[in-house]
């Protein structure tokens, strides 16, 4: 029977949250009272209405408490009138560093996103309070973000759970490719000061009792943390120079108290006591493989033995000589001891899980197939019974029954890429299991059936989109082996190019007539009419590889199409014969985009690509137009001019290494360079402001970024939740207040318009 006490309790709450509500100023550019912003969510969780009319989409741009996911996580399915806060709890933790106003805008188009296709478009606008937001949702075909543990500004390559004396979970240790390790509370907040340990990756996280948290690194070194006050306890243990650690692991030898043990690059392994942390000299076997995994396994005779890997196969070491136990399809990635003595488990990079036990003639007793190379294996519990989490390569988890090996159907699209850590939280009804990936992203799932039952999701990533530059504006988006183009203005579209796989998109006019030019995946480029869905001449063909940039060109000689492709060429084409004007072998690898300016004189054509060069070309001439731009910043991934007031022609270049730079075209000199720190950036695009100025949109991991070229100052960040590969911008001559902004990227798509005015 439900205490009275309790009931009183969230009665006050309730009470709380309504009279709290009413305070919020149903204008969102006016910031509410501190205490609205850090509690009102709090008080609606207590008293069991944490929904929208309790917390206001107008007080989510200020919500300064950072625990809306969490209130939502822990509260249960609760009311259904929660589309605000889902689509915030789903940003949160990419938008720490946002302004009000760019929360506003994220947030209203990831709820425009959330409710399509189940409501109309009428049904899915923005209250009138919401009408301040620069932008204005058009049309999305994106996938609702998935809500984040936490995230990073580097790659996450390790995790370790932390437990109390009592064996509680109390922390999350997680390390990253910068050498950092960071104690987080179980709720994803930082508990103390990052910690600098390594000068390369921190690789291998182990967890002792007492809050003590044991490191090694891609430097070759291993340290010791504390995680209780955030402090390095020991800034080397042991290190080699010149290697790097392959394994850490525990071990405890006959007759003698647990060790750890480090396996380097070098073929050698260490010993040591996690006390003194004092080097043990002890029997160990001499390492053939400089990538060796190695795993301590207790046997049923309460002895320990030692498994090391060399290549594809696993060796047993009892502390006289080494014996060959099992042999696998891959390269032995992970060795995880199994709950039974003598028994343990093999990932590989052929994607198999192996059981294999010590006890028994044949060595390998259960094998299950994981569709990618598999990158970590946790041990965890799933009704009540002990269980395996895989990752792999490709962003998925799945789990599998022991210990039989039996998977339980379905496979969870985890992250957008390779898994490298995971660790397992225990407590509750069911563990949680906590994966970090290289798209610096911490995510929680419960292990249930509702999370890994799930049928496998085909999810058709978007491999091509366009934007025409007139009205009616038509948005052309290439994905499934089709080409779906929609009407921005209108409630209609169509599907073209059906059955055929598409690598570039762009439309242009061939004298009044409005074409999508097309790019297939046999390296050939055609026109087609989007209003017969009919080819309209001759397939341009010369690349030797598939196109990657398309982009019209307009010259003296009428509106060209350029294309950039993987075979390092750049060529010009006539698209009203499919004739070859001229083609630029000067580029040695792939040609990633393309960008083009048109002045009063000049009419320039720009390509980037994974040389890391930029050049430049003429339209009119068909020569290269100044010398060649040396970017330094990795592979060039897209490309914008800009004309500044004060004259003198400038391109940005969207790197590979997560810098925005502004290039003298002239000169082929750095200008300035504008930070976003949000990893690689996957496209950049001008968009032409009042008073003359020109701003940049820029895409990151997490978010599009919008810069004012001329202040260097940020005007907006839409938080996206998913990395954005393709930005493109359109703009009415006659309107300069508003210009329309197509994002694509691995979630889908989404148009809106930017509302200059409301920056």
């Amino acid at each position: 029977m439900p205490d009275a006490t309790d009931g009183r309790h969230a009665e006050i709450h309730r009470q709380i949250a309504g009279v709290l509500a009413e305070l919020v100023p149903s204008d969102p550019t006016i910031p509410p009272h501190p205490y609205l912003r850090r509690h009102l969510a709090e008080h609606a969780a207590e008293g069991h209405v944490l929904d929208d009319e309790h917390v206001p989409p107008a007080l989510l741009a200020w919500e300064s408490s950072s625990d809306v996911r969490r209130l939502l996580a822990a509260g249960g399915d609760g009311s259904a009138h929660r589309q605000w806060l889902q689509a915030w709890a789903a940003l949160e933790p990419f938008a720490r560093s946002a302004g009000p106003v760019s929360r506003l805008s994220s947030m209203l188009l990831a709820r425009y996103t959330s409710t399509l296709p189940s409501q109309s478009r009428n049904e899915s606008a923005p209250p009138a309070a919401l009408s301040v937001a620069p932008v204005t949702p058009l049309w999305s075909d994106c996938a609702s973000p998935i809500p984040a543990w936490t995230t990073t500004l580097k790659e996450v390559t390790s995790l370790a759970t932390v437990e109390s004396a009592d064996g509680e979970a109390a922390a999350i240790a997680a390390g990253d490719d910068a050498g950092m390790v960071r104690i987080l509370r179980l709720d994803g907040r930082l508990a103390h000061v990052p910690i600098r340990v390594h000068s390369g990756a921190v690789s291998h996280l182990v967890a002792l009792k007492g809050g003590l948290v044991i490191t090694a690194g891609t430097d070759g070194c291993v340290a010791a943390v504390n995680a209780v006050n955030g402090r390095l306890v020991r800034k080397v243990i042991v290190c080699h120079q010149r290697a790097w650690v392959s394994s850490l692991t525990s071990y405890r030898p006959r007759g003698q108290l647990p060790l750890l043990l480090a396996a380097f690059s070098d073929g050698t392994i260490e010993a040591f006591d996690t006390g003194r942390f004092l080097l043990r000299p002890i029997a160990l076997p001499q390492l053939q493989d400089r990538s060796a995994v190695l795993c301590g396994i207790e046997m049923p005779d309460g002895t320990c033995r030692l498994l090391f890997t060399e290549h594809d196969t696993v060796s047993c070491f009892d502390g006289e000589r080494a014996s060959l136990r099992s042999q696998h399809a891959g390269r032995v990635r992970v060795l995880l001891a199994l709950p039974w003595p003598g028994q343990y488990a093999v990932a590989d990079e052929s994607g198999n899980v192996s059981l294999c036990d010590l006890t028994g003639r044949n060595a390998v007793r259960a094998v299950g197939h994981h569709a990618a190379p598999i990158t970590a294996l946790l041990l965890t519990s799933y009704q009540h019974q002990p269980a395996l989490v895989s990752a792999a390569g490709d962003g998925t988890l799945r789990l599998w029954r022991l210990p039989a090996l039996v998977p339980v159907d379905g496979v969870l699209p985890a992250h957008t890429a390779p898994v490298n850590a995971m660790t397992c939280v225990a407590g509750g009804v069911h563990d949680r299991v906590l994966s970090g990936g290289a798209d610096r992203i911490v995510r929680g799932w419960t292990v249930d059936q509702q999370t890994f039952g799930q049928p496998p999701k085909a999810w058709n990533h978007v491999t091509a989109s366009a934007l025409s530059s007139s009205a009616p504006h038509l948005l052309a988006v290439a994905r499934a082996s089709r080409v779906i183009v929609k009407d921005l203005t209108a409630d209609r579209q169509c599907t073209l190019l059906k059955g055929r796989k598409i690598t570039a998109l762009a439309w242009l006019r061939v004298g009044e007539q409005l074409l999508l030019a097309a790019a297939l995946k046999d390296n050939t480029i055609i026109c087609i009419d989007p209003n017969t869905n009919q080819q309209t001449s001759a397939p341009m063909t010369g690349h030797y590889l598939p196109v990657r940039a398309l982009v019209t060109l307009p010259s003296s000689r009428g509106e060209l199409l350029a294309s950039g492709s993987a075979d390092g060429r750049l060529c010009v084409w006539q698209p009203a014969t499919g004739e070859l004007v001229a083609e630029f072998p000067d580029h040695k690898l792939t040609v990633r985009c393309l960008a083009t300016y048109q002045g009063t004189s000049l009419s320039l054509l720009a390509s980037g690509g994974s040389d890391g060069n930029i050049r430049i070309w003429d339209a009119d001439t068909l020569e290269q137009h100044g010398p060649t731009i040396k970017c330094d910043q990795d592979v060039i991934n897209d490309l914008a001019f800009i004309a500044p007031d004060e004259g003198g022609l400038l391109i940005a270049a969207a790197g590979q290494d997560g810098s925005l730079k502004l290039w003298d075209v002239e000169r082929a000199r750095p200008v300035r360079q504008l930070e976003c720190s949000d990893g690689e950036l996957g496209a950049v695009t001008a968009v032409r402001l009042p008073l003359e100025r020109t701003a940049l949109a820029v895409a990151g991991k997490t978010s599009i970024h919008l810069w004012d070229t001329t202040t260097e100052r940020p005007l907006l960040q839409v938080v996206t939740g998913s990395p954005i590969r393709s930005l493109k911008t359109v703009q009415d001559p006659r309107d300069v207040a508003s210009s329309i902004l197509l994002a694509a990227g691995e979630a889908g798509t989404m148009a809106f318009r930017l509302h200059h005015n409301r920056l």
